[in-house]
């Protein structure tokens, strides 16, 4: 049976006071992991917000890693009735943090948690410029170094996963569907000879271990030339090699022919670079828009009214709406461009799924076949349920 909005609420409700007093019983210092559309901001506002309630000389701080987020997260403190809070508190982007060494905070919120441990970003940090802190994000960073550094800054002390959201009924259930496509010949050809360098640069760099050798071996001063010209090589090789996969042809020919097949659909289309992003919108001009970083504000601030407003019913990004965009009428996403970090698709296919009823997200994954990206899609959809590895788009149902 159908949950209704009011029982939704309740259950949302439920979870998200639960996570406030697990953060509270921990001595008002941790983390919290939620899938998008779980609803983490609220988490944040009753957190500064009982905060402050209780004292008058209370201060918050809210870092975010977009200018949209700031935005959003002011407006949450009047929707949720802490209004008489705002004036005590700083909203602020991670990059700007390093301005505030020196400043005391009774209490910190970090969103996006995962976009501000950075060696410059955790400055911030080491000066404990607070009393209490709550640090947000979909899933732990993928790097030992970032989640190793968050949990000692923020121990962990609520977890639900996407998929435990969609079970509870808190997001909409989804569908994910893997459609490969091919290089054409002359793009088979590059790869292959650029892949060829990048194996022959791993095993100079130690194989196994190439990343961390390369990283340090251009760190280091004392690392021999040869290591260095090796490690250069290597990420030439990686950049290239993404740049074919991000830029395959087959991907735009295959995005199109599904737009066209759902035009009755809300769509969010995801390039792998801005430029193919602007690519991906002028293959259906005039039915998209895009909005990625080299757009600018008042740019992508008329793309997301378009959308909104359903004057357009396709918009194409990079990046961009991997964090703080929220249009639950958004029902179907096409992802052209793929990462080795699956937190990143976490958060896309968060952008698909946020409560309606009687919606079900539709994810369509177009990756170039027998190639690294392959390899990434694997490793991004495998603790997903509901993952459909399908040979043409006439599949998708």
């Amino acid at each position: 049976m159908q949950l209704t909005m009011i029982e939704i609420n309740q259950i949302r409700d439920k979870y998200q006071k639960m996570a406030v007093n697990k953060w509270a019983k921990a001595g008002f210092k941790g983390s919290i992991f939620a899938g998008t559309g779980f609803g983490k901001s609220r988490v944040g506002v009753m957190a500064i917000g009982e905060t402050l309630k209780r004292d008058s000389k209370a201060n918050a701080l809210i870092l975010v890693p977009t200018t949209q987020l700031q935005y959003q997260f002011t407006e949450e403190f009047t929707k949720w009735g802490y209004e008489d809070c705002v004036d005590r508190i700083e909203v602020m982007c991670y990059q700007s943090a390093y301005k505030l060494i020196g400043e005391h905070y009774t209490i910190v919120v970090c969103d996006e948690i995962h976009l501000g441990l950075s060696i410059e970003y955790r400055k911030f940090f080491a000066h404990n410029m607070y009393d209490r802190l709550l640090c947000m994000t979909a899933t732990l960073p993928e790097e030992d170094e970032y989640r190793e550094k968050l949990l000692e800054i923020a121990p962990m002390v609520f977890s639900l996963s996407l998929d435990k959201c969609v079970s509870l009924g808190i997001v909409a259930p989804y569908s994910i569907y893997c459609l490969p496509v091919e290089l054409s010949l002359l793009e088979r050809d590059k790869y292959k000879k650029i892949n060829n360098k990048f194996v022959y640069y791993k095993y100079a760099l130690g194989n196994y271990d190439a990343f961390n050798q390369a990283k340090l071996a251009l760190s280091n001063p004392q690392s021999p030339r040869e290591e260095k010209e090796a490690a250069v090589g290597f990420y030439k090789c990686i950049r290239e090699r993404k740049a074919i996969i991000d830029f395959a042809e087959n991907k735009l020919t295959k995005f199109k022919e599904i737009v066209h097949s759902n035009l009755d659909k809300r769509i969010l289309g995801f390039g792998g670079a801005n430029e193919f992003t602007d690519m991906l919108t002028d293959s259906v001009s005039p039915l998209a828009v895009a909005y990625h970083s080299k757009k600018s504000k008042k740019q992508k601030q008329a793309a997301l009214d378009a959308f909104k407003d359903g004057s357009i019913n396709v918009l194409c990004s990079t990046k961009a709406l991997n964090q703080g965009f929220d249009v639950p009428d958004a029902n179907f996403g096409i992802i052209c461009g793929i990462t080795s970090k699956s937190l990143s698709m976490i958060q896309r296919v968060g952008r698909l799924i946020r409560f309606q009823e009687g919606k079900v997200g539709k994810i369509v994954i177009i990756y170039v076949k027998d190639s690294q990206e392959e390899k990434w899609l694997k490793n991004s959809v495998r603790q997903m349920k509901n993952v459909n590895w399908i040979a043409k788009s006439s599949d998708i149902v």
